[in-house]
């Protein structure tokens, strides 16, 4: 993967879409400017999930920006997806890779320098770490100090992502965190209007990265 398609990657998460189609929704972000989309589907079966995924992966086809799915292989094989994000208790990622092969991208979750350098040493092509911010998304997650998120892109080469709360109003407190993008969930896909706030982000994360 290039690392520039890190910049802005926005996560799905139908919960703030207020009974809106998801396509429509992404097709905004996409028109925004999002660099990377990942689809996250934690209450549907995998064949619920798979119909999902081909039509998002028609519309990201159409802007060329790479579909990720979340934690799913076998989803991800089932839609010949451009790859899968991990957390750390998902499927290893040595066989994440045996599964899928080397032209697909593996991002991984890294909360720690030791994570991250773990994930990199075993063929990780990026890391998303946070929470930078807190976050509404999910319940358990742990705020991250932006030393942390300093130490954890020091530490390897690949590229990371940072996550959690990040909204147009805050990206700009990340500059200078070595990061090399953003990604973002209700920060799109719970705003008015999606395609400016996407496209608001975009212009923040580049001056920053």
């Amino acid at each position: 993967m290039k690392k520039e398609q890190l910049l802005l990657y926005a996560v799905t998460d139908r919960s703030w879409l207020n009974g809106s189609a998801l396509a429509d929704a992404v097709k905004k972000a996409l028109s925004g400017g999002v660099t990377m989309l990942q689809l996250r589907e934690k209450n549907m079966t995998d064949d619920e999930f798979i119909k999902s995924a081909l039509e998002i992966k028609n519309i990201c086809s159409e802007f060329n920006v790479p579909l990720i799915i979340n934690d799913n292989i076998r989803v991800a094989l089932a839609v010949n997806a451009d790859g899968v994000h991990l957390g750390q208790t998902d499927t290893p990622l040595r066989e994440a890779r045996q599964l899928l092969g080397n032209d697909k991208i593996i991002g991984i979750t890294a909360k720690t320098p030791m994570q991250a350098v773990e994930a990199e040493k075993n063929g990780a092509d990026y890391i998303g770490s946070g929470a930078v911010f807190g976050t509404t998304t999910k319940s358990n997650a742990v705020k991250m100090e932006l030393d942390t998120l300093r130490a954890i892109t020091s530490s390897v080469k690949i590229p990371v992502a940072a996550i959690g709360g990040i909204t147009a109003d805050n990206v700009s407190k990340l500059q200078n965190t070595g990061i090399s993008g953003a990604a973002v969930v209700s920060g799109i896909f719970a705003q008015e209007d999606i395609e400016s706030t996407a496209k608001l982000l975009y212009k923040k994360i580049k001056a920053i990265v």
